[in-house]
């Protein structure tokens, strides 16, 4: 991701800013410029999610890719937020209390660092409610 772009999509990484569509009443996660359903007839506005949710599935890591090595076993899960949309993320906490259907809040963590001395970015994962 270059840095531009990486600078432009932190208001929606750090605090769950989404989309909402006003014609069709759709939410998006990550934010859209046009509706899907409605095309250009829609009216696409930001919204900032609650970030309540709920877990629909998830898998548990034990080989992580580079840079992830000192977290493992960790969840990687896809939750359902109160909205509607669903998004993939990291859930924290212990791997032997994760269960579908279970409720979860957003969090601000650290999502990882560009090389040893590189730029640190931060962003939401999700704990049991």
């Amino acid at each position: 991701m270059s840095v531009p772009r990486f600078w432009r999509k932190q208001i929606a990484r750090y605090n769950l800013v989404g989309t909402h569509c006003k014609q069709c009443g759709e939410y998006f996660y990550p934010p859209r410029n046009v509706c899907p359903a409605c095309r250009r007839e829609g009216e696409i506005v930001d919204f900032k999610f609650s970030g309540k949710g709920e877990l629909v599935t998830y898998t548990v890591i034990h080989t992580a890719a580079e840079g992830f090595e000192g977290q493992t076993p960790y969840v990687l899960a896809i939750v359902q937020l109160e909205e509607g949309p669903r998004l993939t993320t990291q859930i924290v906490g212990d791997v032997e209390d994760m269960s579908i259907g279970m409720k979860v809040k957003p969090v601000f963590r650290k999502l990882g660092q560009s090389g040893e001395r590189g730029m640190i970015y931060y962003g939401t994962k999700f704990v049991p409610a």
